[in-house]
């Protein structure tokens, strides 16, 4: 066995980004990256953005060239999963009999799709969407005349929703809450989202329970629902994901909605990292806990365990960040707001271009500009501090103002 500096467990952009953050900070020993899809990194959100709107090709959303990797002298193990962490000896065992021992050791295995206890929802055109061959596979499905059925009203339901309508497809999203995206949102903009999708031609069902997926010859045909029945084409199944903490669990990590990371995102044990979806790592600037399954996380956590491991003294220490495009609804958000949260309005909801606060006291939780670019690093330096409601909705305070007096 020849020895590996670190060894990355998970092929997706923390992962990759992990490998560039080492390199390009003048780390030379070996590294080895993990991954059981037989792709290289890529990025997930083209998958129900851009590539799933017809507007790039899957080939866009690669982190690097398939070059680079052996360019910068990554042994590669892709579409290989690890099974088997020994944290005494410090060895990762893969599927394929190989074990490759470390000095660091990066967990980023990402999560994924949640399903539901369903009669039929193994049938051909159920659907969930995570990985690259899941876009075209769902994709297949769109255009005039077909019917897809949603069940969930989360980012990635209203994605495709979104990217179904506007190919000509009749879709209808059945969601358990009373509003889409109200944990996240609360009322008022949960209603926002609900009014887009209704204008835009989607059957938008709220406060549904799913009971059953039907089918004829082993294919979908329909949805049982306490609103009725929805003939459909396909299904998509969009309620939410779940880390993947199986390999951390058995090897003895803490575990607790993810795996448990200090500011550096180290384990209890210090050589070990978890990054990314899996990693509910303790942050800074919210002075508590946070997983979050984001792409901005995902690259900013590769980053920064590779800072950790160079020694640097780099934290976890920024606000969470998202972004969505729907329709004619393209924002970003950021920080870590609650439904309970007061949320204050600057500029117009019936113009479709505002920025929303979230509020708890006075202390800013979160901020989302919606059509109203250049903005976010003004929204990002608010978040977390105290300023009045009045002056946050006030237009004539510029938002590189709101801190001043």
């Amino acid at each position: 066995m020849s020895t590996h500096g670190t060894v990355i467990v998970g092929a997706g952009l923390a992962g990759a980004k992990a490998c560039e953050g080492l390199r390009a900070g003048g780390y030379t020993d070996p590294i080895a990256l993990v991954g059981d899809e037989p792709e290289r990194p890529y990025e997930r959100p083209g998958l129900s953005k851009e590539v799933l709107l017809g507007k790039d090709e899957l080939s866009s959303l690669y982190v690097h060239d398939a070059e680079w990797y052996a360019e910068n002298s990554i042994s590669t193990h892709f579409g290989t999963a690890a099974t088997t962490l020994n944290l005494d000896e410090r060895t990762v065992s893969l599927e394929n009999g190989e074990i490759l021992p470390y000095e660091h050791l990066v967990l980023a295995t990402g999560s994924n799709p949640r399903t539901l206890p369903l009669d039929g929802a193994g049938l051909e055109g159920v659907h969930t969407l995570r990985r690259m061959p899941d876009t075209p596979a769902i994709k297949a499905h769109f255009g005039e005349g077909k019917k897809l059925v949603i069940i969930g009203a989360g980012w990635i339901g209203l994605e495709v929703a979104a990217a179904a309508r506007l190919a000509g497809t009749d879709v209808t999203v059945l969601e358990y809450a009373s509003l889409p995206l109200q944990r996240v949102l609360g009322d008022t903009l949960a209603a926002y989202i609900y009014d887009l999708h209704t204008e835009n031609g989607v059957d938008l069902r709220t406060s549904v329970s799913v009971t059953s997926i039907t089918g004829e010859n082993g294919h979908v045909t329909g949805v049982e629902s306490s609103a009725g029945h929805f003939d459909a084409d396909a299904v998509v199944i969009g309620v939410g994901a779940a880390p993947n903490t199986e390999l951390a669990a058995s090897a003895g990590l803490a575990v607790d909605n993810g795996v448990l990371v200090d500011e550096k995102l180290r384990t209890e044990r210090p050589e070990v990292l978890a990054i990314g979806d899996i990693a509910n790592a303790r942050n800074t600037a919210t002075g508590g806990r946070l997983r979050v399954e984001h792409w901005d996380n995902a690259m900013r956590q590769g980053e920064l365990a590779a800072q950790t491991i160079l020694g640097t003294g780099a934290i976890y220490d920024w606000q969470p960040y998202f972004f969505t495009d729907q329709f004619d609804f393209g924002m970003e958000y950021v920080g870590h707001g609650s439904a309970d949260d007061t949320v204050h309005i600057r500029g117009s909801l019936d113009a479709g271009e505002f920025i929303a606060f979230w509020t708890n006291g006075e202390r800013v939780t979160a901020a989302m500009n919606v059509n109203i670019w250049d903005v976010n690093d003004d929204l990002r330096a608010v978040v977390g501090h105290e300023v009045a409601p009045a002056r946050l909705t006030d237009e004539s305070v510029d938002l590189g103002d709101l801190l001043g007096s």
